[in-house]
């Protein structure tokens, strides 16, 4: 590769993340329908061996999905609306419990008490708000439907989603065949190889991370819900979400179930059976899920996937944190490449001989 041609390469990808950064308001329904064609392509290639046509498949996908999404809408909404309520009539008496065992402690060593609210005022207001709003429900379409321009706009990304997965998912062979062929002849080889890696790579995460992601907050729910912990649900997909960062969904989970544990049930039995259960699933991920779903290819440090979801919030936003693991696994392909390349370069081989 020339000097100009590495210019060229460095340039393209430098206005690539100009254009991210300045198009990211109507970025991410693009990304979640991309996303969605991704992993819904190996689906749709093996139903086309059963002789469906390719829009026939697509189709199918699309409609199991939207049944399945649907059921599980239809199911979690009203057990969640609960939880939530159950967890705001219970913040007065988490306040009592503190003000209890707590407030003594921090006013005796520094004369503080953060816990000194008036309770019955705290609890009648908390009710009043929670039934005005009309649940969870109510209060997402209060907000939502403040501004009408807020609402067009809800309304039009959440509608793009899927057209934009569908067309995609449709003409997902024919784009990438395209691709291959602007590919330079000269470097036809080496880019179909790292491209295949970033695929497998790419794979591991969107497929295999996420499912982890989805096993844990079930695992985490389910063991919750068996010791009676009215919050198993919430406690159990919040965890589930947050073991896209490492470890982060144990941390969170475990102490939001300690804390919901002692505020139920105010005995020390209960937070036994929540480490058992977030140990558990620990163990599960990292013996049985991580290594058959994922196993080593993604290649990223704990501490990266750290700091890439950070920089990619910071950077970019919401669509930084969309974009963040998926760009640094590809890069970590780029970097275990250039790697490689500088091992069996003369630069590395080269002896001092003074």
């Amino acid at each position: 590769m020339t000097s100009t041609q590495k210019l060229l390469l460095l340039l393209s990808v430098a206005g690539l993340f100009l254009l991210i950064y300045l198009l990211q308001p109507i970025l991410t329904p693009f990304l979640v329908g991309l996303a969605l064609a991704y992993v819904g392509d190996p689906v749709v290639d093996r139903l086309q061996r059963y002789k469906l046509g390719r829009s026939s498949a697509v189709l199918l996908v699309f409609a199991v999905f939207f049944v399945l999404v649907g059921v599980a809408f239809l199911i979690l909404l009203p057990m969640l609306t609960r939880e939530i309520g159950r967890l705001i009539e219970d913040i007065p008496s988490l306040l009592a419990l503190l003000q209890l065992h707590v407030s003594p402690v921090l006013l005796e060593n520094f004369g503080v008490d953060p816990f000194d609210i008036k309770l019955v005022e705290l609890k009648a207001r908390l009710a009043q708000n929670w039934q005005q709003a009309g649940g969870l429900a109510g209060r997402i379409l209060a907000e939502v439907t403040s501004s009408s321009l807020t609402l067009l706009g809800w309304l039009m990304n959440f509608a793009l989603i899927p057209v934009v997965a569908f067309y995609l998912l449709r003409d997902w062979d024919l784009l990438v065949e395209r691709i291959h062929n602007m590919i330079p002849r000269q470097f036809e080889v080496t880019a179909v190889n790292l491209i295949k890696e970033c695929d497998e790579v790419l794979s591991a995460f969107m497929r295999g991370q996420l499912l982890i992601m989805f096993l844990l907050g079930c695992i985490y729910a389910l063991g919750l819900s068996i010791m009676g912990l009215d919050l198993a649900l919430l406690i159990g997909m919040l965890a589930g979400l947050a073991s896209l960062v490492p470890y982060l969904g144990f941390i969170v989970g475990i102490l939001a179930a300690c804390i919901a544990a002692v505020l139920q049930f105010q005995e020390p039995l209960p937070l036994l059976y929540v480490f058992l259960v977030f140990g558990f699933g620990q163990l599960l991920e990292g013996s049985v899920m991580t290594p058959m779903l994922v196993g080593d290819r993604i290649g990223l440090h704990p501490v990266a996937v750290i700091f890439a979801i950070l920089a990619g919030g910071q950077l970019f936003g919401f669509v930084g944190v969309l974009l963040a693991l998926p760009i640094a696994a590809v890069i970590m392909v780029f970097v275990r490449h250039i790697y490689d390349r500088y091992k069996d370069s003369h630069y590395y081989e080269v002896r001092d001989e003074s």
